[in-house]
């Protein structure tokens, strides 16, 4: 918490009322709530999705935001101890992730496909966050979703429960950690919400009501 105070998460613009009343979902998680199974549930959560996806009724849309990075012929490269492409896509879309370091954040925010875009990002109190949910946290030394420019090697181990996270002899990290994750959904994100920003790129245009 002293090294990572405050958690980053990118969502889509003007989504802040319905992630503060019904929480964060993971795709796996948004395709239940809608009902979806059999062929659409495999392409949505088991394979590559190339595009933004959204899904919803009338009085709900939710937009599952695309893996362009995570191409299924590279990934395969990176994917190491057995575990297949359809595992760590199925692994992925049932996490809600958080960047720990805003410049990982900036980076995403600035990359080609979503630098014109613009979004609502959530700024949370790590303390509070991690009082809430530490049993149910996941860290991650890399990008779990992206296998540029190089697929680095992974698997299912990259996730590692905070007490099991590698430190050094001095209790720092043996590796950064770049993103702190949690199995399903977070409904009481917006306890822990301390600030949106909305950006675009690199930029703050404003700021948007979170209370």
């Amino acid at each position: 918490m002293a090294r990572y105070p405050r958690l980053y998460h990118m969502a889509e613009r003007h989504t802040w009322p319905s992630i503060r009343d019904r929480g964060l979902f993971s795709t796996t998680a948004t395709l239940d709530l809608f009902g979806i199974e059999g062929a659409e549930r495999l392409a949505l959560e088991s394979t590559h999705r190339p595009e933004k996806v959204t899904l919803g009724r009338e009085d709900l849309r939710v937009v599952l935001r695309d893996q362009k990075p995570m191409e299924t012929s590279r990934l395969a490269t990176g994917l190491i101890n057995g575990v297949t492409p359809k595992q760590w896509y199925e692994t992925i879309n049932n996490k809600v992730f958080f960047w720990v370091q805003e410049e990982r954040l900036l980076g995403l925010l600035n990359a080609r496909p979503y630098r014109a875009l613009e979004h609502d990002v959530l700024v949370i109190d790590t303390a509070s966050f991690v009082a809430a949910h530490e049993r149910e946290i996941w860290l991650c030394h890399m990008n779990s979703g992206n296998t540029f420019p190089v697929p680095h090697k992974r698997d299912l181990s990259a996730f590692q429960r905070i007490e099991q996270y590698p430190t050094k002899a001095n209790g720092s990290p043996a590796k950064e950690v770049v993103e702190l994750v949690v199995d399903y959904q977070v409904r009481d994100i917006a306890q822990h919400v301390i600030e949106i920003r909305r950006m675009k790129g690199r930029e703050v245009l404003g700021f948007v009501p979170h209370r």
